[in-house]
């Protein structure tokens, strides 16, 4: 039996909350989502024009769409969540695995061990994390371990095997660090007791452990058992010094979740914050690979419904930077001001840590990767339609309008090309005159690379505002490439950016990749182009010492400068080395010039 056309399978959906998915012609999965209305949803996909190119493509490619209904929205979220991880569909976000985290594991077992694991079993054991990194679960073993006396022992501590006498106590009982439970030595009760209290510090509640050996401490100084009451006022210091360590936040804060999202062109980051008892008891940042260019609010209900899942959260109200469909069971806060927006606010910075931190080892382990995403983060910045792999950057250098030169710096795959930079002369333009300047530059540049069929750029920059852009735009209509290569201005107070026809100037945020790269550009053009002009303000200065002697004129000079490298060894040579180079006659006129010198 043959599928149904499209519209015939859109007709029949349902008016209802559910999850839908998208199959191509071979039977194999495209996309899942979610929908409060499943016909309105689908229907959205095919009766409009996509802006987004994958979208197209996506939608050119379904033959089949299968659907299920589910009671609400908060089924929806889960579904939708649970089979995108289950089946990875080609054009969903892709969640980074997190297998590898360390987990506090408080095993589901008579007298429970408590212990580090990197693997979460589900045997009905209670696992707290991931923690993001190794030390970060031994400092609280540690803590827990100076607190309570816990068996290590892998021991099936069954009461009938304990009443048989089969286990004896270990070294760990002999050096006072477990109380002998295999051995009958203390009660269930009691070491149940420990673990609820270890529950609640690893949740982030201090208050009834300290009150707890508070009390302890007290009935033992008042027994007079002052050794015993030193080491529980020991244990109440340790800690007090580890909840110091804990991001307190403010004590009404109670059992929140908050979450936020940064992206960029390829990734979203969703940061997630546990809040319990006034203070941040968890951090963890997801990594999601954009598929069909998410917006930031499906990248973050994406992610708060696979966070909340993974670390089984019980909180029933979440902080969030702008509104985002959570379920009909979770009341979601946009915080404006105080305590609760500057957690958020947190949140956002934890987030964008993160990503610099994926940057950073992006550009070591996968520079091919950092590359595309550096480029395509830049053409979504500057509006450009295609990606800037090649860039090239005009700055003009000239002071109190002598020897006008200007410099052209390459730039591929957002990183300097040394051996194509290039430098010029002015040659057209009498006096300090900046736009004419760059006009004649930017001519000759591009009527060069046209001649000798040279590839050309996708990006120019103009050191310089309105006025230089200008310019250059000028000498690329002279050309005919106006509209075929994208040319900005940026000026060097505000760091604005000048886009050709624009009256307002584009802002880039201060901290942006995409800044970073063009002032980069800017500052090495203009490194490039005044050695360049000190250079030639150099040779010129010393060409015209040589010059004030009668018979020697420029390009005399230049030969000498360019054998002998200044004018001391000059002045130094003997007459014979002179004469190689200028001949008999000059060499005699030179030589005689700077004697008479030495003689005044």
């Amino acid at each position: 039996m043959s599928t149904p056309n499209i519209e015939v399978q859109i007709k029949t959906l349902p008016n209802a909350p559910g999850v839908y998915q998208y199959f191509d012609k071979n039977k194999r999965i495209l996309y899942v989502g979610k929908a409060k209305n499943l016909k309105k949803r689908v229907s959205s996909y095919f009766n409009k024009q996509h802006d987004s190119h994958r979208i197209a493509v996506m939608v050119s490619k379904i033959e089949e769409i299968k659907h299920i209904v589910v009671a609400s929205e908060t089924d929806a979220l889960l579904l939708e969540n649970n089979l995108i991880k289950k089946l990875q569909p080609r054009f969903n976000v892709m969640l980074r695995d997190d297998k590898t985290y360390p987990w506090l594991c408080i095993k589901n077992e008579r007298f429970p061990r408590v212990f580090l694991t990197r693997k979460v079993i589900k045997d009905g054991s209670e696992y707290f994390g991931p923690y993001p990194s190794i030390k970060t679960v031994k400092t609280l073993l540690e803590l827990i371990k100076g607190l309570y006396k816990l068996r290590t022992c892998k021991y099936d501590l069954a009461e009938e095997k304990i009443q048989t006498g089969k286990y004896k106590v270990c070294l760990e009982y002999h050096l006072g660090n477990c109380e002998g439970p295999c051995e009958d030595l203390q009660s269930e009760k009691s070491y149940n007791k420990q673990i609820e209290a270890i529950r609640k510090i690893v949740k982030g509640n201090f208050k009834d452990s300290l009150n707890d050996f508070k009390q302890q401490m007290q009935e033992l100084a008042e027994n007079m058992q002052f050794e015993d009451a030193q080491r529980i006022k020991e244990k109440i210091h340790v800690l007090e010094k580890y909840q110091a360590k804990s991001t307190v936040v403010n004590p009404k804060i109670n059992n929140v979740d908050v979450f936020s999202v940064v992206s960029d062109e390829g990734y979203g980051y969703v940061n997630f914050l546990q809040l319990s008892h006034g203070a941040i008891i968890r951090s963890h940042t997801i990594e999601m690979k954009k598929k069909l260019d998410e917006s930031d609010q499906e990248l973050l209900e994406l992610g708060i419904t696979e966070i909340r899942q993974r670390f089984n959260s019980p909180s029933k109200e979440i902080y969030v930077p702008f509104p985002v469909e959570a379920g009909e069971e979770i009341k979601v806060t946009i915080p404006k001001l105080g305590d609760k927006k500057a957690i958020v606010d947190l949140s956002i910075r934890n987030a964008k840590y993160f990503r610099m931190e994926r940057f950073k080892q992006m550009k070591i382990v996968d520079p091919d990767r950092h590359v595309n995403r550096l480029m395509a983060q830049m053409k979504q910045d500057l509006r450009l339609h295609q990606e800037p792999r090649h860039i090239e950057c005009f700055d003009n250098s000239n002071i109190q309008g002598s020897n006008p030169v200007a410099a052209c710096v390459v730039f591929k795959n957002g990183k300097p090309s040394k051996k194509d930079y290039r430098k010029f002369n002015i040659k057209t333009v009498e006096g300090p005159d900046d736009f004419a300047s760059m006009e004649e530059v930017v001519f000759r540049r591009y009527r060069r690379l046209l001649e000798e069929d040279e590839a050309l750029p996708q990006l120019i920059i103009v050191d310089g505002g309105k006025g230089q852009l200008s310019s250059g735009v000028k000498a690329l209509e002279r050309l005919d490439l106006r509209g075929k290569i994208a040319i900005i201005g940026i000026a060097k107070r505000l760091e604005e950016l000048f886009y050709p026809g624009d009256k307002y100037p584009l802002y880039l945020d201060k901290k942006s990749e995409t800044l970073k790269v063009i002032q980069y550009l800017r500052n090495e053009a203009h490194r490039f182009g005044i050695t360049f002009h000190r250079d030639k303000r150099s040779k010129n200065a010393l060409g015209t010492e040589l010059e004030e002697i009668e018979g020697i004129g420029e390009k005399t000079a230049v030969n000498l400068l360019k054998e002998f490298r200044s004018i001391k060894n000059i002045k130094s040579a003997s007459k014979k080395e002179i004469a190689s180079v200028v001949g008999e006659a000059k060499a005699q006129l030179i030589k005689v010039h700077y004697q008479k010198a030495n003689e005044i």
